[in-house]
This record gives structure tokens, sequence and C-alpha cells, in this order.
């Protein structure tokens, strides 16, 4: 008997870079939190769209062409992209991914970011700067699930690709790749310390 496993659901994880990290991720924090203060027009669109967090999607949203410092990390987010899509077999002959979008997250406690896609893009991903001990991680989930007539529930320890939902805990220095059209959620933040990261979008077209 042979059991098959076809359509599978890439993420790629993975440390930014190992050599000076801490320096800097202290500089990208700095200046998440100064934007923040800075950014009303961020502000106020968050009061509306994001209660009690900070995002600058609604208002600075190409951060890496704004900042030297987060056009840093466009250059060394750009590596583990293309091993990404080295991963997912994309024939990228003739074309280049590049970072549309950039922006940045702050989670207060009790915030959450619900379950969404990034339409229009290709690769999608966080950078985590600063991540409190037990903070939410970056929950996935099955992209079948809408299709699953008449299905008993997975056994409480079963494989991870068998699983419904997976959990990619949110740990400083590392990044997440996922493609776009994965749906995805930040769980509430039951710590009392900010959740900060900073998400982007690639395409190729």
């Amino acid at each position: 008997m042979t059991v098959h496993s076809f359509f599978p659901t890439q993420v790629y994880s993975a440390h930014l870079r190992h050599a000076g990290w801490l320096r800097f991720n202290r500089e990208l924090l700095r200046e998440c939190q100064q934007v923040r203060e800075h950014d009303e027009a961020g502000q106020k669109w968050c009061k509306k769209n994001y209660p009690g967090g900070y995002t600058s999607y609604g208002s600075l949203c190409h951060m890496q062409k704004m900042s030297s410092t987060f056009e840093a990390l466009e250059k060394k987010i750009n590596r583990h992209v293309k091993a990404y899509a080295r991963a997912l077999e994309l024939d990228m002959t003739g074309r280049e991914l590049t970072m549309t979008d950039c922006w940045i997250n702050i989670m207060p406690e009790h915030v959450v970011h619900g379950l969404h896609i990034h339409p229009t893009s290709t690769i999608s991903g966080t950078y985590y700067v600063q991540t409190p001990k037990g903070c939410s991680g970056l929950k996935f989930e099955d992209p079948r699930l809408d299709r699953f007539m008449a299905s008993p529930p997975r056994k409480a320890d079963c494989s991870p690709e068998n699983q419904p939902w997976i959990t990619i805990p949110a740990k400083a220095g590392n990044v997440v790749l996922f493609e776009s059209w994965i749906r995805h959620e930040v769980p509430i933040n039951q710590r009392r310390a900010e959740r900060i990261s900073i998400s982007f979008n690639y395409n190729w077209f």
C-alpha cells in the first residue's frame, strides 16, 4: 500500500542572520517605536481598524524606501525569499521577486490580528523584532478546511501535516515566509509586554 502526500503547504522559517543580529535588532526596535510616536495618520487609522494596537500599514507601508535600516532589512530578507522560492520550485526565469510593501506591527496586551490573506502578492512574511516570552505565534489555517465534508476530528497527537491549524512560534531575530494566499492570524497577545514585528509582501509582476 502507498499513501501519497500531494499539494503541500510550505512555510519557511529561519534566523535572519547570525553575526551582529542583536545590534541590528535594537536599531529596528528603536525605529519602530519612533515611527509609532510620530505617525499621527497611522495612529488615527489604527483607532478605527486596529483597536489597541499600532500598525503603519494604513499610513507608512513602504518602510524599506523610507529608512536605511529597513532597506538593510530588505536586503537581508531577499536571500531568504530566494531560498523559499527555490523550495517552492517557482519558475523565476526572467522574473524577479521584489519587496512591494513593508510595515510595522506593534501588539500590546489584549490586541489580536484576525484571519486574513495578502491579496495581489506572491510571498508574504514577518520578521520578529521583540517577542515577549509566551507571546502569540503566527497561526496558519489548512486551506482545505472549508471542504472537509463529514470529516471526523483529528487525533490530538496527529502529525503536523495532518493538523487543521499550525502555529509557528514568534522568536526575535527570525523571519517567517509563506505564500500570500495562505490564511493566517495572530491570536490575542496575553503578555503585558509589546509584541513587535515587521511584515512585508513580495511580488513578481
